[in-house]
Formats: C-alpha cells, sequence, structure tokens
C-alpha cells in the first residue's frame, strides 16, 4: 500500500512532526511511506528521519530557491483557509503546488496532519484514495469561522483523527460529517533506548514551545515555591519560542538564577527527561502531551495540569504521575514538593510510567491505522450512500423552509 502524509513543514520542530515521522517509520515495514512538506526553509529536517521515507518539499523558501522568485510566492493563498493560523505562510504558490501534486498522487492513502493542509486534502486528492484527517490539535481551539470553514470541507473527507477520545467525542457532537468516521488514534512515542531514570537526580524537567499557553510562567512560579524548601534542586525547561524574554525576566525576577535555566532546543529530548527525576507540564490546553509521554517512556514520574484534552487519557494520577488543576500554582507545587520528598515512591511512579507508556509504541498505533484503513476501504460505499443521503435531506429541508417563507409572506399579505 502507498501511504502519502501531508505536514506543513518537515524540516521545522515541533510535535506534529515527531508524531508524523515516528508513525511513517513503523508503517514503512508494510508500506511505501512519502511525506509531502508543503514548505521548506532548511537543507535538511531537523529530526532524523527513517530512510525508507521519501520526503517530498513542495515550496522551497531558502533565499537561493527558484521558488523564492516567484511571484506567486508573495500572491495570498486563495484555497488555503483564511482563519488558519499558519495563512500569513502559505501563498498562491502553495495552493497550485499542492493541487499540482495531489491531482497526480497515485497513494493509496492521503493522510493530512492540521487543518489548512487537511482542506487541500479535501479539495484536491484523488476520490479513490482514502483521504484522512489528522487533527493534532483540538476542535474548540479552532475559531468559529475556521470550524465553519473546516466543516465545510471535511464532509468530503473518508475519516477525521484526533488523538484523545474526549476531542473525537467533541467533534462527532459539533460538527455534522455525515459517512466520515470519527475516531482517536494516540500519537506514537518509540522506547528511547537509554537507561530509565534513576529518580536520584535532583532537578525538574519541562519541554515544549516557549508561548503562553504553555504556562512556563506558571512553572517558575510555582518552582520558586519549591526551591524554598528544596533549595538543593533545580528546573531544566527545554525549547524555543516567543515567550523566552519574558520568561528569563520572570526567572531574574524571582532570585532563581543558577536554579532555573532555559536550555533552549535539544533534540532528541529523551536522554534530557531521563537525567530528571521529574518532568513537569504546566499548560492551559494540550491536544494531547507528547512531553508527557516521552518523559513517561524514560521512566520519569510526570507532574501536570490536568488541562484538556490529553493528560487525562496518558497520566493515572497517583499511579504514574500527578495531576493538579489547570492555573493552581500552590497544587503544582505541592505535587512536585510531594514527589521531591519521596524517593522510593519517585522509583515506583516512573517503573510504573514506563510500564504504562508502552501502549504508545508505535507498533500498536501503526496497526490501529491499518485497521482504520481497512474499515474505510469496507465502508466505502456505504458511507458515500450516508452522505448522498444526507446532501437530499439538506436539500429537500431547504426546499421545504423556502415555501414556508413564501407561504407565511403571501399569508400576512
Amino acid at each position: 500500500m502507498k501511504i502519502t502524509f501531508l505536514i506543513h513543514n518537515v524540516y521545522g520542530i515541533g510535535g506534529t512532526i515527531r508524531t508524523t515521522l515516528n508513525l511513517a517509520a513503523a508503517l514503512a515495514d508494510r508500506h511505501e511511506l512519502t511525506v509531502v512538506s508543503m514548505l521548506r526553509h532548511r537543507a535538511r529536517p531537523r529530526f532524523a528521519i527513517d530512510p525508507r521515507v521519501t520526503v517530498v518539499p513542495l515550496v522551497d523558501l531558502r533565499d537561493h530557491s527558484a521558488d523564492a522568485a516567484d511571484p506567486l510566492l508573495h500572491q495570498p493563498a486563495e484555497v488555503f483557509p483564511t482563519a488558519e493560523k499558519r495563512y500569513a505562510q502559505y501563498s498562491r504558490l502553495t495552493d497550485l503546488r499542492a493541487e499540482d501534486y495531489l491531482r497526480t498522487c497515485d497513494a493509496d492513502v492521503v493522510i493530512g496532519t492540521r487543518p489548512g493542509v487537511n482542506v487541500y486534502l479535501a479539495r484536491f486528492a484523488s476520490p479513490r484514495a482514502l483521504r484522512v484527517a489528522q487533527e493534532h490539535l483540538t476542535h474548540d481551539t479552532h475559531s468559529k469561522k475556521l470550524r465553519a470553514q473546516l466543516a465545510h470541507h471535511y464532509r468530503d473527507l473518508d475519516a477525521v483523527v484526533t488523538t484523545t477520545r474526549a476531542d473525537a467525542a467533541v467533534y462527532q457532537a459539533k460538527m455534522r460529517l455525515p459517512g466520515v468516521s470519527v475516531l482517536a488514534v494516540p500519537n506514537s512515542v518509540p522506547d528511547p533506548g537509554p537507561s530509565p531514570a534513576d529518580g536520584r537526580a535532583h532537578v525538574i524537567a519541562a519541554a515544549g514551545r516557549l508561548v503562553r499557553a504553555k504556562r512556563f510562567d506558571l512553572l517558575i512560579e510555582a518552582f520558586t515555591d519549591v526551591a524554598a524548601q528544596h533549595p538543593d534542586w533545580s528546573l531544566r525547561i527545554y525549547g524555543a519560542g516567543t515567550d523566552k524574554e519574558r520568561l528569563q525576566r520572570l526567572i531574574d525576577d524571582q532570585g532563581l538564577g543558577g536554579r532555573a535555566a532555559l536550555m533552549g532546543v535539544v533534540s532528541p529530548i529523551e536522554a534530557e527527561f531521563a537525567k530528571a527525576s521529574i518532568v513537569a507540564s504546566a499548560s492551559d490546553a494540550e491536544s494531547f502531551g507528547m512531553t508527557l509521554v516521552e518523559a513517561m517512556r524514560c521512566g520519569t514520574p510526570v507532574v501536570a495540569t490536568d488541562c484538556p484534552l490529553g493528560p487525562a487519557e496518558i497520566v493515572d494520577d497517583g499511579v504514574d504521575g500527578r495531576l493538579v488543576p489547570t492555573g493552581d500554582r500552590q497544587a503544582l507545587a505541592a505535587a512536585l514538593c510531594d514527589l521531591i520528598a519521596d524517593e522510593p515512591g519517585r522509583r515506583r511512579m516512573g517503573e510504573a510510567a514506563r510500564d504504562a507508556a508502552r501502549r504508545f509504541d508505535p507498533a500498536p498505533v501503526a496497526h490501529a491505522y491499518e485497521d482504520l484503513f481497512a474499515e474505510l476501504a469496507a465502508s466505502r460505499h456505504a458511507r458515500a450512500w450516508q452522505r448522498r443521503k444526507s446532501h437530499w435531506r439538506g436539500r429537500a429541508g431547504r426546499a421545504l423552509r423556502g415555501l414556508r417563507r413564501r407561504y407565511e409572506s403571501v399569508t400576512w399579505a
């Protein structure tokens, strides 16, 4: 089977890129895999890519590239949805390259990995291929305008796959998609390989994009309370982003210099998590929680805010990690202090975390996708009938409402 992934920019760093490459490598054991990158901004991808996976960039943004001189690169996109957060990075050239590629693509399955790219998938991919949209964000994080744009196009897909059961339920309840399978398949994280954490290092680690939604400011504030009780412990935050300067000022203002540090981007991150005894996440919202699984696979227990929608489906509170209320500095600090004070408990929790995280191994996740492909192929005609029936019902309903309005206008006249 030929399987093609469509991704925003495989040459960057991010959770969607990691999980796409993990899944592609697992599927490459039995299938022909291609990753199509809408954009390219550097010579080589930052993440290692399985040599069995073919990478195809569509628009080269590098200064010396031929695409940089193409006037279409500076014309606004017409197909990529305007309400999508990445809209400014897309152009008429991206629209046309995506259309050209998908019109001629002979893949049996095409999988999109972000909302705007999924619109390309719905508009241009061959109906002979199974068209699957992954949602690495969540329904409710999309604006009302974007949800309306997506609902219009997602009706032409075969499936919408979220990363959590909770988000799948939201899509099923709020976005009517007749004939489209809506289900959850978690992201996959491979076994990192190095020896698991032993729970002895006096280090709390955290990782992610340095943006406000990740609430590293809350984590730093909570660590201020932790440091007052446990002055021999330190906090290491890995990542890059627009919030870096503000977070550094907060570290300085709290007098945590030398105790808390912004470590920059490290990839892969697992080796750093294995050096820590606790990994913390203070996010206001998560579509999944890749760093939680990555930490657990290293045998490092996590303390995470119980934010929508991912952590509660990853962490078994009190068994392989701790969940605390979102935005609660005191609760976050207390949970960290509890684990710091209980070294044997940290070790037990770390062992439980490593065992529990095996369910996110790429092999079973890849099998879940293969089962989905088989189900979609078998139900293709039945789902097409559902789609047509819904379409005609909608037309009949609109016609009936029109007749009622005309009748009422005549009656009142």
